[in-house]
């Protein structure tokens, strides 16, 4: 079987991992376990390394991480809880880990994106989890840096503030989902896109229906997007 590419997703909440084809289909179960806390660079290596051992083989690697990352550096990292990120070469550190692989580096909801949207028009996608990841895309491309989680929405509030998972489990199921529909409106004023797209693993607790213009993704499509990482010449 030719080697596939390892696909890393890493949440304030979990830790994924995947072989998946070009396609983004995975070739074995992906394998998580709970994000430890604080989670510093060598204990998130650590952990990376017991958790690929009993993947099939790979030659290639595509990691999401909950930040900003550029040129393959960390720069934020906020639902990890240690300021050892800041500047950590996370893509170097992790191609060096499994034996000087190649790796990308992307921010967790740009990867997501990458295995949700369709590739016509403007699509925005939102992630809920620990904290909240935008990312925009125009005829599939990726346009970089949209990461508004900490930008404001209501009063003093940050998009992680506003609708995270600490303020979840504060305010409840059902005001915690009409400020998920107050944060559409307002991306679809913003923005005006084509579609919506909301993953991550608080998108399960949405009491609200899908339709075409809003879409609900999969919690796996942070691993299925490494994929689309390899496919063109975008690097991070």
């Amino acid at each position: 079987m030719k080697p596939g590419i390892l696909a890393i997703d890493i949440g304030g909440t979990g830790l994924k991992a995947a072989v998946i084809n070009e396609k983004g289909q995975m070739l074995a179960e992906r394998v998580r376990v709970p994000t430890p806390h604080p989670c510093p660079p060598k204990i998130l290596l650590e952990n990376l390394k017991r958790m690929v051992a009993g993947l099939p083989e790979f030659d290639r690697i595509s990691i999401g991480f909950p930040g900003v990352v550029r040129e393959g550096k960390v720069l934020t990292a906020p639902n990890l809880d240690t300021s050892l990120w800041a500047g950590f070469p996370l893509r170097q550190a992790i191609s060096r880990a499994f034996g000087n692989k190649p790796a990308r580096l992307l921010n967790d909801a740009d990867m997501q994106g990458l295995g949700l949207v369709s590739g016509r028009g403007l699509e925005f996608v939102m992630t809920l989890g620990t904290g909240v990841g935008t990312a925009l895309f125009r005829d599939g491309e990726l346009m970089p840096h949209m990461e508004l989680a900490h930008h404001p929405i209501h009063k003093d509030k940050t998009y992680d503030e506003y609708l995270g998972e600490a303020k979840r489990k504060t305010l409840g199921k059902k005001q915690w989902n009409r400020r998920v529909r107050r944060a559409i409106e307002l991306i679809d004023i913003l923005f005006m896109p084509d579609r919506i797209y909301i993953g991550g693993g608080n998108a399960a607790r949405l009491d609200f229906p899908a339709d075409d213009h809003l879409r609900i993704g999969s919690n796996d499509a942070g691993l299925e997007g490494g994929a689309a990482l390899w496919r063109e010449a975008r690097r991070s």
